[in-house]
This record gives structure tokens, sequence and C-alpha cells, in this order.
């Protein structure tokens, strides 16, 4: 769809009322005090927001203007402590870039001196109460704004390049009323609150990036926020409480959203047309109808081989994921239950679009290159969106079980019990199940697996060497490196087995195996693909780092 106009009400309502499957929402009531005193704010309970608060220290050659709408007056020479404006906008009007702006306690609006919209000055720091998160300083009000990808809209607070907006409650009760538009810049909001306004708390559209953080939405009427067409930046640590939508994302948008709590909203995260957000430790739940919705030409990134979404999507009224597109989303290393997943979603590992290697940007020239590639031409690893491969990250015991999985299809020989920390709706379950049936790896005395722990070299080493029926009596190739003492005494043999058969690569020294140290993705696939060619199921590729026996 084209964002132009106002196509944007043509967008909203789709957030509102998309496809069949969809009812519409109640119309929620506005209820207002508009006072010097009573700001009206119904807010979540100390305890479902209390959180650590950080707070911004003002530069010491930093200037500051102050605000005060009880006491203050508009008129050359004010503007100090003693001494203060009347209003914001006569404030944000003699600021420049570096200014802080402090406002005071009270309600700021058109009958206090207000003149709607404000407009944020670039590098120009408004500021009003952040360990309140801004309940006791209210901006209310909206006034008309031309945007040049949405046209005329009606806005309370517009955010210019490299402002921050801190410690402000901002309500815009107007028809299709905003609070923060920010448009193309990379503007900060933390330690704020949006509450009740008519359409959503805050709108980020353009080429926007900016960080939207610790904040508190609710009961606004549309959404808690709103991006559009290719704006990305970062929406972390916020609270989407009853506030219509907790997130809408359409357009081409891609941000950052993680560590967010998102409860009792109509739906938590409403995701549309191309938009290819990221997901990353959310809590999304009891939500009126769905936790997430995708629909369209969506493609959320909700957890990726190698890069676990860790999202908790659970309790939700209808589905916690409902997936309308025509894909299959991925959605890896989740608290997920996929009785409530409606559409084509897996939770195993995410495959990239093809097997070549070169896509990887960050992988051409390293030493493991052509081992990587191997493997993604087989699907049996992957890189991640944007086209990267991230061979230096570490490998959790479930993404290496997944691995094996591809690489051997191993068969049982073996029964294995129950892991208590591993659910059958778990993404890596069948493939834990696998590799530990077929002898490659083994759980813990105490009955778990421990799926997201980090597994060392040794470790690889010792899966591929038992997996693969590898046996010596000699473990004198050993001192091939200096330092097998740190070779625990439980994996000797199988390191042993595994150097004679050339499945060790070590870079960048072949005499130091680093037994305890944390695989590396880069590694696991070299050992890999070696297990492989000494299988029969790969051709040699050469490579200087292979430890030969002596």
């Amino acid at each position: 769809m084209s964002y132009q106009g106002f196509q944007i009400d043509r967008w909203l309502q789709r957030c509102r009322f998309s496809a069949t499957s969809f009812k519409p929402r109640l119309g929620l009531v506005m209820l207002l005090l508009l006072g010097g005193q009573g700001l009206g704010l119904v807010l979540p309970t100390t305890a479902q927001v209390k959180a650590p608060v950080l707070l911004a220290q003002t530069p010491l050659s930093a200037t500051l203007l102050y605000v005060n709408p009880a006491s203050g007056t508009d008129a050359p020479g004010a503007g100090n402590e003693a001494t203060p404006y009347r209003t914001v906008t006569y404030a944000l009007r003699q600021a420049t870039p570096g200014t802080y702006v402090q406002l005071a306690r009270g309600s700021y609006t058109q009958a206090s001196g207000e003149v709607f919209p404000l407009n944020v000055p670039p590098g120009v720091t408004l500021r009003g109460e952040e360990s309140e998160k801004g309940q006791t300083v209210a901006i209310i009000g909206g006034g008309n704004l031309v945007s040049p990808t949405f046209a005329r809209q009606n806005v309370t607070l517009q955010a210019g390049k490299d402002t921050e907006i801190r410690g402000i409650s901002v309500t815009n009760p107007n028809t299709r009323g905003t609070g923060i538009w920010i448009e193309s810049v990379n503007a900060k909001i933390q330690n704020c609150t949006f509450n009740r306004n008519n359409r959503e708390g805050v709108f980020v559209t353009g080429t926007a990036n900016p960080v939207i953080a610790d904040s508190v939405f609710t009961q606004n009427g549309g959404n808690g926020i709103s991006v559009a067409n290719r704006a990305t930046g970062e929406i972390r640590s916020n609270m989407f409480q009853n506030t219509g939508f907790g997130l809408a994302i359409g357009g081409n948008a891609a941000p950052r959203i993680s560590g967010n709590r998102i409860i009792e909203n109509t739906d938590g995260l409403y995701i549309n047309d191309a938009a290819r957000p990221i997901l990353r430790n959310n809590t999304i739940e009891n939500n009126k109808r769905d936790g997430i919705v995708a629909t369209s030409n969506a493609q959320p990134d909700i957890g990726t081989t190698g890069s676990d979404g860790n999202n908790i999507v659970r309790n939700n009224r209808q589905y916690d994921l409902n997936n309308t597109t025509n894909k299959t989303l991925y959605a890896v290393g989740n608290t997920l239950d996929s009785r409530k997943v409606a559409g084509s979603v897996e939770f195993g590992a995410s495959p990239i679009a093809s097997g070549n290697a070169d896509q990887f940007a960050d992988v051409q020239g390293h030493w493991a290159q052509a081992y990587i590639a191997a493997l993604a031409q087989r699907n049996i690893i992957s890189g991640f969106p944007g086209g990267t491969f991230r061979p230096d990250d570490s490998v959790t015991r479930v993404q290496f079980a997944a691995i094996i999985n591809k690489a051997f299809a191993p068969s049982a020989k073996q029964n294995v019990a129950q892991f208590k920390d591993i659910s059958s709706n778990f993404w890596g379950y069948s493939a834990v199940q696998s590799a530990a049936r077929g002898g490659f790896m083994r759980g813990y005395p105490n009955g778990t697996f421990r799926p997201n722990q980090v597994i060392p070299r040794v470790e690889v080493l010792v899966a591929l060497s038992n997996g693969l029926n590898f046996t010596t009596s000699n473990t004198s190739v050993l001192s091939r490196y200096q330092d097998d003492a740190q070779i625990p005494s439980w994996a000797t043999t199988a390191v042993a087995a595994a150097t004679q058969r050339k499945i060790v690569v070590n870079y960048p020294s072949l005499v130091r195996l680093n037994p305890t140290r944390q695989a590396t993705r880069a590694e696991v696939a070299a050992f890999v693909y070696q297990a492989m060619v000494n299988a029969g199921k790969a051709n040699a590729i050469a490579s200087p780092y292979i430890v030969l026996a002596p």
C-alpha cells in the first residue's frame, strides 16, 4: 500500500480491523481532567511499572532554560531557575543545540499558553521528572502538522534531529491525535508516559532511527507506538498496557523491539505490509485477542538459528502467534505454546535464502569461509537477516544438536529419558532427542540438558567422536597440543580419536587446542565438516589449520 497523504488513516484502520477474522474494537471513552493539578492520568499500578530509572546527567557546560506554567513569564531575561518561562512554546523558541529545557510540575495546555504542536529543535533536550516517568509533568493538547510522508496530522510534539524528550507525560485528545511525531530523525524518548492519546502515543516514520525506552503506554485509542515507512530504531524496556494495539508496525519498517512488557491490549503487536521488526526478550501476555499478528507480506524476526528470540508469549485469549501471511515464520528459542499458534510457523532452525556463503559479508577472507560455504550450501547452517553469519558468535547445546541432526541424521542407538528442562513444545526438542538417542550428546546427572548453555570446543569434539564411534587406544597424539593438560580426563580418548581422524581444526595456532574455550560458529562449522569428510559424506577441503597426527 502507499503511504501518501491521508492514507495513514486507512493503514491504521487496517491495524484495527484487519482480515475477516478480526472484529472491530469498541471505542474508548476519553476522560481527561485538564487542570493545573489534576492531570487525569489513569496508569498501571506502581508494581507493574516500577524499575530502576536511569537518569540522564546534565553536562556542566549545557545551557539550562526553566519553565513553570504557574509562576513563569515569557519575557526576555527570564528562563532561569528563579524566574522561569511560562510556556514550553516560548522556551523552545529560545533553545539552541545543546540546550536543556527543564519543566516544572504541572499541566502545559493551550489554556496555559501553549501553541501546538511543540517543535523540539535539533540537539535540544526537553526534560520533566524522569524518576516519575513524567506523571507529574503533563503536556496536553495538539495542533496541525504537515508531514512529508503522511500529509496533515494532529500532533502534540514533533521531535527534531538529535533531540531527547525525557520525563514528561503526553496526551493528545484531539481527533486522530498523536502524542510525539518522529520523522526521519534519530530522536530519543526515555522515561515518559503516553496516556489517552486519541490515536497513538508515538508515530515513527520516514527513515527515522529513534530510541524509545523505559516509557509507559496506556489507554491510547489506536496504538501505543506506530512505526511506518522505512523507519528502524530501537524500542526497548517499555510497558504497553491496555492501549489498543501495543505496537503497529507497517511499511518496510524494521525496528528492534526488545525487553518490553506488552500486556492486556487488544493485540500485542500487529505487523503488516512488508515490515521486518526484530523481536527479542519481550513479554507478550494476557492480550484480549492475539499476542503477535502478522499479515500481508510481514516477516518479523521472532528468533533465528544462533539468535534465540527469548520472547515469552503466553495466555493471550485467541492466539499467541497468528500468522495470516502466506509465508512461513520462524520463531526460534521462545516460550511459546505451539497449540496457540495459527498459520505456518517453524520453531526450529531458520534457513537462509540460499546456501552460498558469498552472501555473508562477514566471512569473506575468513579462515573458515570454505567450511561455512560448504555447510550453508547443504542447508546445515544458516545466516542472519542482513546477510551476516557472525562466525565468532558462540553456539548453544541445542543449536549444536540442530546442526548434528542436519549433518548426520543420526539413527537411534539408545533410549533416552525426557530431559527435565526441555518440554515437548520447545523448538529444539526433536533435535535434542535425536542427538541424544544417536549417541552424539548426553544430559547431566540431574536429568537436565541445559539447552541454552554454550558449548565448549572439547564437548563438540567428544560429541562427534562418540556419535561417529571413533575409538583409539593411543592418546599420545595429544602431545601435539601445548595445552593438552587442560583436556578433561573424561575427554582424552575422544579428543585423541578426533585428532587421528583429522577432525580438529585449530586457528590460528595448530598446537593450541583451547579445549575449555567456547566454540565459535566458525569452529563448529569446521569440526562438523571434517567429521562429515571422515564419514564419507563430504569431499575434503584443504586447510593449513587441520591438525595432523605426528
